[in-house]
């Protein structure tokens, strides 16, 4: 269900006010359709997301995706908190997310995993906090413990229920308003809400034109949960990429749509992706792609071109996440559709 909202600030390029559509939650809160990605990439990268987060507020945006494992929580908290005493934005016109990492499952830790990250946002609550994913791993202060002869991430005995239950807590304490998962499969979200209380507002997942989600998403939405969409650009400077690997950013046939509609190929890909009805979190560091992004509420996709754009898919998951497929909480094994 879908609401305008008129932002404050003006256009820092076109001069003109930006609608930003609103997509209300299961729980009756709503939240921006269109948020910045904070991840920065590599390490060394990590005050790249400050200024973006700076010029995202300037650009209209109020929605930021955040997570512990960017290791730039700090940073983007110092951002809000410069934004704020500017007087651009007060801390409720913001919708702020973040997410508990996989080492941090163990039910003990979740409260002061969330309340670690607020202190790092200097916030009182957030807007919305993830399962960043199903499966977790061994605690410690490695991100992601290896096994030294198999390559692969070490599990831990948690299971992602336990773990939720605990994060149900938060919200009850008002330390989040919303909870939800991501990239969770069908089952994993199946099996969730047999134990759960409060069923996810999200599922935040790899969606775009090569892999467009179309049962995942039928399937979520049938039990009021919306998509999130991670990666909308396929992600082409994501550090992990391996020779052969899909570009969906050198395929013409976006650009070639653009013309059109006056747009580049992101802003395409972007639109695609919000008229599939998701939330939709591009990240960028750029200025100008930033405020690119974000200006694409001025025209919608006519049929016939999100019909042909659906026709894109080819199962080009680009977040494969090698070094858990050994993991039994591993949600992207072949046995399981979607």
């Amino acid at each position: 269900m879908l609401d305008k909202i008129i932002l404050s600030r003006n256009h820092s390029v076109a001069n003109i006010m930006v609608n930003v559509p609103l997509i209300k939650l299961n729980n009756g809160i709503t939240i921006p359709a269109l948020g910045l990605g904070t991840f920065q990439g590599p390490p060394g990268h990590e005050d790249e997301a400050g200024q973006a987060v700076k010029d995202a507020i300037d650009a209209g945006y109020r929605h930021f995706d955040c997570a512990h494992l960017y290791q730039n929580e700090k940073i983007i908290g110092e951002a809000i908190q410069y934004k704020i005493k500017e007087g651009v934005i007060k801390r409720e016109d913001l919708f702020i997310v973040s997410k508990l990492w996989n080492t941090l499952h163990r039910p003990a830790l979740v409260e002061p995993a969330l309340k670690e990250t607020l202190k790092k946002l200097q916030l009182d609550y957030i807007d919305l906090y993830l399962m960043h994913w199903p499966q977790g791993f061994k605690e410690g202060p490695e991100f992601v413990p290896t096994d030294p002869t198999t390559g692969l991430c070490i599990p831990s005995d948690i299971d992602y229920v336990d773990t939720w239950m605990a994060m149900e807590e938060l919200q009850k304490k008002g330390l989040t308003k919303s909870l939800g998962v991501s990239n969770f499969n069908s089952k994993q979200i199946e099996r969730l809400l047999k134990s759960a209380t409060i069923v996810p507002v999200t599922n935040q997942v790899e969606c775009h034109p090569y892999f467009n989600q179309t049962k995942l998403r039928k399937f979520c939405l049938d039990r009021g949960i919306i998509l999130t969409s991670y990666c909308p650009l396929g992600s082409p400077e994501r550090p992990w990429q391996l020779p052969g690997d899909i570009n969906i950013m050198t395929d013409p046939k976006f650009k070639e749509i653009g013309k059109k509609y006056g747009k580049s190929a992101a802003q395409i890909m972007i639109k695609f992706n919000l008229q599939l009805g998701n939330i939709v979190i591009p990240k960028s560091s750029s200025k100008h792609r930033i405020i690119e992004n974000i200006n694409i509420f001025d025209f919608e996709l006519n049929e016939d071109d999100m019909s042909y754009m659906k026709t894109f898919d080819c199962n080009g998951r680009i977040c494969p996440y090698r070094e858990c497929v050994e993991h039994p909480f591993y949600p992207f094994k072949p046995e399981v559709e979607f």
